[in-house]
């Protein structure tokens, strides 16, 4: 075994030299300008809280306790620009006291501020880029914090909903729900908030995909009347819901079996499908109509897939709601395309430590979330200009990285602080690579290119 010995020296080290990129992104997403807002007579900018707290999620932790490792970190609050790093006790108070003043209506434009300066690549899937909705679980059992409750997947905790667009998943909209709220409830608001955003930072046609969830006919009205106006601004907008059944797949088997009569296709022996598409009429709340294009797909088995004969035909019925006008095939293809925003709901609840949310106060957590949104994009962006194509360090390529890999090969760097002529210096040793990948996306975010939304 090697004689190993410990020392320490006046060296300013640092174990978190991605936050030089993360700094700047806060900078270019106007964190600094809520401290107009929001002024204080504490002796902390409401920034710095904000800032501060940021930096955390940015690192993978969400606890309020864990800014204490960091209060004597020079590095961390010179890189982050703060004048002071809070303690946990006023990180906690300071966020409760933003939240009670609505500070999430601000924090939703920082994500679209910095993204459209940025110009962060936006991918689409074929002709549309895709802009998914969903809401999913966050377990925070044997609590008592306020808005936990039994949800969908029969666990006490919160639903929120999140909204990702493009390939890459760059998130527009993450808002708090307790446990037990529906998915549709509130949700035509959440989607009026989200298209603008969306239509701001992409002028290619947008297809937005929901699972059955939202399937209401005011939703789909709402929709309707969003395509009249993106059309009247000379832009497109399409959709891809999934129906649901309520009980008719089961109570009109007769009548569906009538109707798929003369579609059936055999699939392999023993089973087939039918596909088509039929208009339905719809109503919204006014009593005005719409027709509504919804495709269908019965799957009828009478053997398994190993030959086994079944006692009786099991049959499966499925349908979409779409305003595309393709064949059924390619909106089924384009549904199950819906399935990778389950991904990102994981990085947010794992990459960024926020399974369980650290306040008691349903507001808190909240704004705790729409600030999460922010981290999230920033680490997302360091992904797509740092981790793919020439410059990504030794890995498998990707369309995309996930916020874990981003931590560990950009954010979790170690680096010897140096300051010299009014600059500090990062001294990476020999570890040249992941210096080029921080240098490159520094001065690629030094000049804005974009506008802002």
């Amino acid at each position: 075994m090697p004689n190993i010995k410990f020392r320490a020296s006046r060296r300013t080290l640092t174990s978190h030299a991605g936050l030089s990129i993360i700094g700047q992104c806060f900078e270019i997403a106007g964190v600094d300008s809520i401290d107009s807002r929001f002024p204080t007579t504490l002796g902390m900018r409401t920034s710095d809280v904000i800032k501060s707290y940021l930096g955390l999620l940015c690192l993978g932790m969400s606890d309020y306790d864990a800014v204490e490792n960091f209060r004597r970190d020079k590095p961390f609050q010179q890189l982050l620009t703060l004048q002071k790093v809070p303690s946990a006790a006023t990180l906690r108070q300071r966020l409760e006291k933003l939240a009670a003043n609505d500070l999430q209506a601000r924090t939703a434009t920082w994500s679209t501020t910095l993204l459209s300066l940025i110009e962060a690549p936006i991918t689409a899937e074929t002709t549309h880029v895709c802009l998914d909705i969903d809401t999913f679980v966050m377990d925070n059992s044997n609590s008592k914090k306020e808005g936990v409750s039994r949800t969908y997947q029969k666990v006490d905790g919160y639903t929120p909903i999140a909204a990702y667009l493009g390939n890459e998943g760059w998130c527009l909209g993450l808002e708090l729900r307790p446990g037990k709220q529906h998915t549709m409830k509130e949700s035509n608001a959440f989607l009026e908030r989200v298209l603008p955003r969306a239509q701001c930072l992409t002028k290619q046609p947008i297809l937005l995909r929901e699972d059955s969830g939202f399937d209401s006919q005011a939703h789909l009205a709402l929709l309707e009347q969003q395509r009249q106006v993106f059309a009247d601004e000379g832009r497109r907008l399409d959709y891809v819901v999934k129906w649901n059944p309520r009980g008719s797949a089961t109570a009109d088997r007769d009548t569906w079996l009538a109707v798929a009569a003369d579609y059936w296709e055999e699939l392999r022996p023993g089973k087939r499908q039918a596909l088509w598409t039929q208009a339905v009429s719809i109503h919204d709340d006014n009593k005005t109509e719409y027709v509504v294009q919804r495709v269908m797909r019965l799957v009828e088995r009478t053997a398994d897939r190993d030959g086994q004969l079944l006692l009786e035909p099991d049959y499966e019925l499925e349908g979409w709601w779409t305003s595309l006008d393709e064949a059924p095939e390619a909106v089924i293809k384009r549904y199950q395309a819906h399935a990778t925003h389950e991904q990102f709901h994981s990085e947010i609840k794992t990459d960024l430590d926020l399974e369980r949310l650290p306040s008691g106060k349903f507001a808190t957590n909240d704004l705790i979330l729409h600030l999460a949104q922010l981290a999230y994009n920033i680490l997302r962006l360091m992904g797509q200009l740092g981790m793919t194509g020439e410059l990504s360090p030794v890995r498998h390529p990707a369309k995309r990285r996930r916020l874990r890999t981003v931590l560990q090969e950009l954010v979790h760097r170690a680096a010897l602080v140096i300051h010299k002529a009014r600059q500090i210096i990062l001294d990476f040793g020999q570890d040249i690579g992941r210096m080029t990948v921080l240098k490159t996306l520094r001065s690629r975010l030094r000049y804005p290119r974009g506008t802002p939304c």
